[in-house]
Parts: structure tokens; sequence; C-alpha cells
């Protein structure tokens, strides 16, 4: 989780920063994190685009991590993503669609139907315990 952690330090909307490892086997295959469209200004370069509360001009750290797989061509089936804050609906169904076995994550964020889903399908939510380090 501390690498989705430092993977959200490169979010580019201000409202949240968001990072997603998607991991097998103790091998990193993809990252993600929250921003905007490929080529196209960010939110802290051209402001936010507001629609119902939320910003709708950054792509989801999620949804990310699956296209940056996608594109090279790397299988994810099967595979656990951890993400800093539990997935949004629309990110949910993305994960059960690209074969992600279990997610991982720190705040929960948003959306109660993931549990139930999650559930139905036999994918694995695990909120991340955090841990005190001693000083």
């Amino acid at each position: 989780m501390r690498i989705a952690e430092v993977v959200a330090s490169r979010a580019t909307c201000d409202r949240k920063h968001v990072g997603a490892v998607i991991v097998r086997d103790k091998s990193i295959l993809a990252t993600g994190y929250n921003g905007s469209i490929r080529g196209l200004p960010h939110c802290d370069e051209d402001g936010h685009l507001i629609e119902d509360g939320h910003c709708v001009r950054t792509i989801h750290a999620e949804a990310n991590a699956i296209i940056q797989a996608a594109r090279n061509g790397v299988r994810i089936d099967g595979a656990t993503v951890y993400v800093t804050a539990s997935p949004c609906w629309g990110c949910f169904k993305m994960i059960a669609n690209a074969g992600l076995s279990r997610v991982v994550f720190g705040e929960f964020y948003r959306d109660e139907r993931i549990f139930r889903f999650a559930t139905e399908l036999g994918i694995e939510l695990a909120p991340l315990e955090r841990r005190e380090t001693p000083a």
C-alpha cells in the first residue's frame, strides 16, 4: 500500500489523490493515479470539471492501472489491486470485468454497493488495517 500512496502523489486532481497498484505473486504488474485524459490539460492546470459534486475531468486510479496493463499487454486476471481509497461503482465494475480477484483499500470512499456485489462475484474486499509504527 505504501507504493500505492507514492503513486497517488502523482495525481493531478487536487480534490483527491488516489493511487492504485496491481500485483500478482509479489510482482507489480501496473500502476495508476487519478489524472486527465492523456494529452489534455490536468485539473491543476485548467481547473476542475464538476458534475454532481465530483470532478469528471479525471480518470480514476484503478481505471488507469487497468488501462496501463492493457496498453502493455499485461495479463491481470486473478491479480490483487491495492488502492488508497475504495473504488467507486464505475471502477468496481471495471475491476470485476478485468478479472481482479482482490481489492485492498485504504480509506472507504463513497459507494456501499461494492460490498454487496463483491460478495456475489467472489471478489475479496479487504480494508487495510493501519498498524502504528514504533517511533
